[in-house]
């Protein structure tokens, strides 16, 4: 049974207290993708971050695994600071290159505004600027990675859906590495969809610092976590994570609902499963806490990466809640703060 600690729980900057958008609205930090690329931690917001000199990509050195503030640095490739909707990170199997993906859930066929919405994007990890869009193409002047559309429909079988996890792992049988989208919403359009926890392959290289895919996509994974009885909420994936020196992946799923009584309840849950298993379609294990209670994140937790020595560091999209969980040392944060949470996995 795999349990989890809490080392710390803090916040850092994503950009200077009092930043504001052109109608004079405060910006907001919404983060959600994070990864560690082995040097810095690098984080994502799915909401803009005005100014050609910021982006929503930005990475951190980290002390103990908590982000340095005055380290931070902004990824302004001209592909990085345009796209929109970041929902979660990779690295590439061989972990030289860092792979963001967008929802890929907004398009319209009448033209090209919103492919910005469907980038698939990789560079190298001491080269931000060096970015490449994956299966390019050029709409009305927008370069984007619309047609994986098609890929992810076909292999769901719907027209709809989200993507909000993002991992890359091996070759199980001596062929390319597997690139791996998680699905958190599946179905016929983005009124009529179901909450899932889908997980969607395709074999891929990488030539020149370009993503190459070289097979079919595919579903490989998929659990329903109703069947557990600790999960008290329909929940649907919101990351993804593969821990290369232990060979297991981590899932996080997340819920934002009413409650019977009409109040707002968020939160997420985290599951572990060894490679092996997840190759063979086995149950993945709902992690607790110490105590040997569910492990139930009091936030909307959207981004989850290994740092090493049994290390996690989760990030949240707290949407324009100001609030923090009654456990955070503070309780509330500026629009400029992001929270997070640093775990030992036991």
């Amino acid at each position: 049974m795999t349990h989890i600690r809490i080392i710390d729980k803090g916040l850092f900057d994503c950009f200077e207290q009092g930043l504001e958008d052109a109608d004079g609205e405060p910006v907001n930090a919404e983060i959600s993708a994070v990864v560690w690329d082995g040097r810095r931690l690098v984080v994502a917001s799915d909401k803009d971050v005005p100014g050609e000199h910021r982006s929503p990509v930005f990475g951190f050195d980290c002390i103990d695994g908590r982000p340095q503030a005055d380290t931070r640095v902004y990824y302004t490739a001209e592909m990085v600071r345009t796209a929109q909707k970041y929902e979660d990170f990779a690295l590439t199997a061989a972990g030289d290159h860092l792979i963001a993906t967008t929802g890929f859930d907004r398009v319209d066929d009448q033209g090209a505004y919103k492919n910005h919405y469907n980038r698939l994007l990789i560079w190298p990890i001491d080269d931000p600027a060096s970015v490449h869009v994956a299966a390019a193409s050029d709409d009305d002047g927008v370069r984007s990675s619309v047609g994986l559309r098609r890929d992810l429909e076909q292999a769901l079988g719907a027209p709809y859906f989200k993507v909000e996890g993002l991992a890359a792992i091996p070759s199980a049988d001596g062929g390319d590495d597997r690139l791996l989208f998680g699905i958190r919403e599946a179905g016929a359009d983005h009124e009529n969809f179901e909450y899932v926890s889908r997980v969607v392959a395709a074999p891929y290289r990488v030539e020149h610092d370009e993503l190459i895919f070289t097979g079919d996509f595919e579903v490989v994974y998929d659990f329903d976590p109703a069947r557990w009885p600790d999960v008290r909420f329909t929940v649907g994936l919101s990351s993804l994570e593969y821990d290369p020196t232990d060979r297991q992946m981590y899932f996080l799923t997340s819920f934002e609902v009413e409650d019977d009584a009409g109040q707002q309840q968020i939160g997420a849950y985290l599951w572990r499963l060894s490679l092996a298993d997840f190759h063979a379609r086995r149950d993945p294990e709902l992690v607790r806490a110490s105590d040997g209670s569910v492990f139930e994140f009091a936030n909307k937790a959207e981004g989850v990466a290994v740092l090493g020595d049994h290390r996690l560091f989760v990030v949240y999209d707290p949407d324009r809640s100001l609030e923090l969980e009654d456990e955070h040392p503070r309780d509330s944060r500026e629009p400029h703060e992001a929270p997070y949470t640093l775990l030992h996995v036991e």
